[in-house]
């Protein structure tokens, strides 16, 4: 099955009876450029283990397996993450260099790169967000963009804008 094909995700949603859910900001993927090219923007290899959050029907998570050591996709519950940083990180990635990648809903980014950067347990974060928030958590001091979320971000991590994806890229497509 392909992950990616609008028409196949589609009917697979349909036989499920799946309903995409406006309050948890799901777009899925139907372009497979774009898990590939975060896939390979993550560094993952077969030294690291790979915590995924929110895999949606999984077309990250399959390019995030044919690299890496490890995966652990999970959806995500915030009360959750201490949990997961023990179990996950500690346990099943012991000796494998820990690292995040997912494709973030809007509502939660904020939140859940805080947490993660404040945690210090991921060597790096490669995340697909809202291009505003990328832009913010990027901007240099004196820009209209910057503010709070960007300092903590630059504390603790060398952001970098890696490429943009469009809108038609998702199922539905987010506005």
């Amino acid at each position: 099955m392909d992950l990616c094909d609008r028409r196949e995700i589609q009917a697979l949603l349909e036989r499920h009876g799946f309903h995409f859910s406006k309050a948890m900001g799901q777009n899925f993927l139907i372009e497979g450029w774009v898990p590939r090219d975060i896939a390979d923007a993550s560094g993952a290899d077969e030294r690291t283990g790979v915590l995924e959050i929110g895999p949606g029907i999984g077309p990250l998570t399959a390019q995030l397996v044919r690299r890496a050591a490890k995966v652990a996709s999970v959806e995500l519950d915030v009360r959750l993450y201490p949990v997961l940083r023990e179990t996950m990180i500690q346990e099943h990635f012991a000796g494998l260099r820990p690292i995040l990648c997912a494709n973030l809903p809007y509502n939660i980014t904020t939140p859940i790169l805080t947490k993660c950067v404040e945690s210090r347990c991921f060597d790096s974060l490669t995340v697909l967000i809202q291009k505003e928030v990328a832009e913010r958590i990027c901007a240099r001091a004196g820009t209209a963009e910057y503010g709070a979320f960007t300092v903590l971000m630059q504390y603790y991590t060398d952001p970098q804008l890696l490429f943009t994806v469009p809108p038609t890229c998702f199922l539905p497509a987010p506005k």
